[in-house]
């Protein structure tokens, strides 16, 4: 799918070096089609590397992606410049008012206060409540998957005794579901996070299901019933390194972290790690862009109120 983006992102460069087919907004221009409409509620202090990261898994389908990049207006970004953020992201204000296929929201490494003491909750409250009427399809990922999940449904989160840190194995509870059709019976995937969701808080209510879960990294993917919200509970849009990079900033700031689980080869991080779970990563953000927005999503944007 050629995703379209501004002319000027960061991520343009690094996603044509790739050869993954990027259409700028002056090509875009002369498509006569209605593109699908997603927003990217970046709430990684990365932003940069996380544009780019999920960027790319939105790639890889036959129709066009219109993408909006969205930040809080309550919480300042210190880790990108204000000049990136003027030239490419908006916020919640310039955007409440319009209607979209699709909405992502990233991780934050804020998973070890309680939601309510995140300086940004009220807006996020706001934003996930707009999106009951004004999106057809909601990705959580890691932070944001716990927070959705607690907002929507009242699934809360429990700290762990230690960081959930490395790549681990998973097996499917709903093998047919279109979420994770073509996904192996057993499947690797990053997971970053200091707290977790029970599997057991999941199947208790009525409007969850459970979709994929591992033995030693506990709750990986979870849907509602309607099929409007997913929560992905680790990072598929990892690269190769970037554990690898926490894991040296950690070590870095003197935090003795452990080393990320099943990520070096032999344990030795003076090793390449190896991208285990790209290919399961590309199917996750290509079957729910495919089965859950553009198979479902109304051809009329208005008509989303309607359908709430």
């Amino acid at each position: 799918m050629p995703i379209r983006i501004p002319d000027a992102l960061p991520a343009t460069s690094a996603l044509e070096r790739e050869n993954i087919f990027v259409m700028t907004e002056n090509r875009a221009l002369h498509q006569d089609i209605r593109p699908l409409r997603l927003v990217l509620l970046n709430l990684m202090p990365t932003k940069i590397e996380t544009e780019t990261q999920i960027l790319r898994k939105l790639s890889n389908t036959p129709l066009q992606i219109e993408v909006s990049l969205l930040q809080t207006a309550s919480h300042k970004a210190t880790n990108v410049s204000a000049q990136h953020l003027e030239a490419f992201y908006t916020t919640f204000d310039q955007i409440k008012d319009e209607r979209f296929d699709g909405l992502i929201i990233t991780g934050a490494p804020v998973e070890q206060l309680d939601f309510e003491e995140v300086d940004y909750w009220p807006e996020l409250c706001a934003i996930m409540e707009w999106s009951r009427t004004n999106v057809h399809s909601t990705l959580h990922i890691c932070w944001g998957a716990q927070a959705g999940i607690y907002f929507h449904y009242g699934v809360p989160k429990y700290p762990l005794p230690e960081k959930m840190f490395g790549i681990f194995p998973h097996k499917l509870m709903k093998k047919y579901s279109p979420l994770v059709r073509g996904f192996d019976d057993e499947f690797p995937a990053p997971h970053s996070r200091h707290t977790e969701v029970r599997a057991e808080d999941i199947k208790a209510h009525p409007e969850l299901e459970l979709v994929a879960v591992s033995d030693e990294a506990g709750v990986y993917i979870a849907k509602s019933s309607d099929s409007r919200n997913f929560f992905v509970f680790g990072h598929p849009e990892y690269d190769a390194d970037t554990l690898g990079r926490e894991f040296t900033r950690d070590v870095g700031r003197g935090m003795n972290p452990n080393l990320p689980k099943h990520y070096y080869p032999n344990d030795d991080p003076e090793q390449r790690p190896v991208n285990t779970w790209r290919s399961c990563a590309q199917l996750l953000y290509t079957n729910w862009l495919n089965y859950y927005v553009y198979q479902t999503t109304p051809y009329d944007l208005n008509m989303l109120g309607e359908m709430a």
